[in-house]
């Protein structure tokens, strides 16, 4: 990316003290809070869900569309332009039959600059999630290798619904992590959901309802086309070794925050309530997020195993109805992007009935400063956002919205973007990082690091 690594490294010692320094560093004074608005990207699209782009590529982002599609949007472009053609096209393989089925996740190797490897998670033929392996062949930037497919992990699921699909490269660890939903049907109590317990809860022999994590380039997991980080919660113990939490009903989006490596996974509830649950980078795994136990921080179907589980509580909880109506909640990103300073730190989220988009920010593992977006981000013109199936991050750090209706969408300030930080940081020693940190302090810095203007 665009800043030096030396600011790199001086902001990740001072994240790991806590302290408001690297907001001086980075050049932040105490603007007040930007103006946001959004801005059509890309439009025309057949029902995209989810907007990502490779590492350390500034110039684009890359749009999977459900049918089994990814394209390429030059975002260095202005404004940014689709490329003709597509960077991936495994349409005859994706089974998009059912509403919740289709080519769900993409996420690019840490060292895609080198290996260009990227992982795509999609659902076949029989009710199954694959996770897969591709390469971009090099010469071909733009045009993928759809021969080159390495089948690394496919899920059998009894019913068509609760796919989840979202796959993430954790920042810290390096690791696959990959969301499963319980199976699909209601209650996680119907035909192929395990007796008594449901799936979710169900850490043996299922991979349904859970939050894995794979080493990609490991070959001691089933089938030696992916490895088990030996960090995981379930080795050496009872349970699938894949596993690092469970207790999920359909994680539909989660997120990593890039800078800290926390976790926020939006729940998709049954009937009642919708969940944002949040994983501090400090975790070692094995969180039950209580599903079918609970539905939100709710009992749901209380059983005796209920009854002796660590069930955790998610940060965030909304109920179904209101006007518009809520019922599904879709998970966001947590903004690190230079454009709107005052924001960084911000998870975004949106709710998939009613289209409304909210953003809070966790101090402390609480949520605080939740704040209704909507009116706000509602584009000019006669353009509107709707049905909201993901939000998505370019290599700077900025959000982006995909509407299933064919259209990707940008949020930027409502007026002039602050101007991205290009501070020359001279050498510094650890030691003398500890006095600058103490120095900065004394000097009255009450700007936490989570609000720094720095991209990571």
């Amino acid at each position: 990316m665009r800043e030096t690594n030396r600011l790199r490294w001086i902001g990740a010692q001072l994240a790991a003290l806590g302290t408001a320094a690297f907001a001086i560093v980075a050049g932040v004074a105490g603007e007040a809070p930007a103006a946001l608005t959004t801005e059509l990207v890309a439009s025309g699209l057949v029902q995209p869900l989810f907007v990502t782009h490779a590492p350390s590529d500034s110039d684009r982002v890359f749009i999977v569309e459900q049918r089994g599609l990814i394209l390429v949007l030059d975002i260095e472009n202005d404004p940014p332009v689709l490329l003709g053609g597509d960077f991936l096209d495994i349409q005859t393989s994706v089974n998009d039959f059912g509403n919740e089925q289709g080519l769900l996740g993409l996420a690019f190797h840490p060292d895609f600059q080198s290996n260009r490897f990227f992982y795509v998670s999609y659902t076949i033929s029989g009710n199954a999630l694959r996770i897969s392996r591709f390469q971009v062949p090099e010469g071909t930037p733009n045009d993928a290798d759809e021969t080159s497919e390495l089948v690394l992990l496919t899920i059998s699921q009894p019913q068509t619904n609760h796919n989840g699909g979202w796959l993430a490269f954790g920042p810290k660890d390096g690791y696959l992590y990959i969301a499963s939903g319980d199976g699909g049907g209601s209650g996680d109590d119907d035909t192929g959901h395990t007796p008594g317990i449901g799936n979710a809860q169900d850490i043996t022999a299922n991979l349904l309802g859970k939050l894995l994590r794979i080493d990609v380039d490991g070959n001691d997991g089933p089938g030696g086309n992916y490895g088990i980080p030996p960090s995981n919660p379930f080795v050496g113990i009872t349970g699938d070794d894949e596993i690092w939490a469970y207790g999920l009903r359909n994680p539909w989006r989660n997120a990593f925050d890039r800078l800290t490596g926390d976790l926020y996974i939006a729940d998709v509830g049954q009937g009642t309530w919708e969940e944002v649950d949040f994983q501090a980078s400090s975790s070692t795994g094995g969180e039950n997020w209580g599903w079918r136990c609970r539905e939100g921080a709710n009992d749901f179907n209380f059983t005796a195993n209920c009854a002796s589980a660590t069930l955790l509580d998610p940060i965030l909880e909304y109920s179904h109805g209101g006007s518009p109506f809520r019922c599904s909640i879709t998970g966001g990103e947590v903004y690190r992007g230079c454009a709107l300073p005052d924001l960084s730190g911000s998870y975004f989220y949106a709710d998939f009935c009613s289209d409304q988009i909210w953003s809070l920010e966790v101090q402390g593992g609480v949520a605080t400063n939740v704040a209704d977006r909507t009116a706000e981000l509602h584009p000019p013109d006669a353009l509107s956002i709707e049905s909201i199936t993901s939000f998505g991050l370019d290599a700077e750090g900025e959000i982006y919205i995909v509407d299933r209706g064919g259209e990707v969408f940008k949020i930027v300030p409502d007026g002039p973007a602050a101007p991205c930080p290009t501070a020359v940081v001279p050498a510094i020693s650890p030691h003398g990082l500890v006095a600058l940190t103490l120095a900065l302090l004394a000097a009255g810095v009450a700007r936490a690091l989570t609000r720094s203007r720095a991209r990571c």
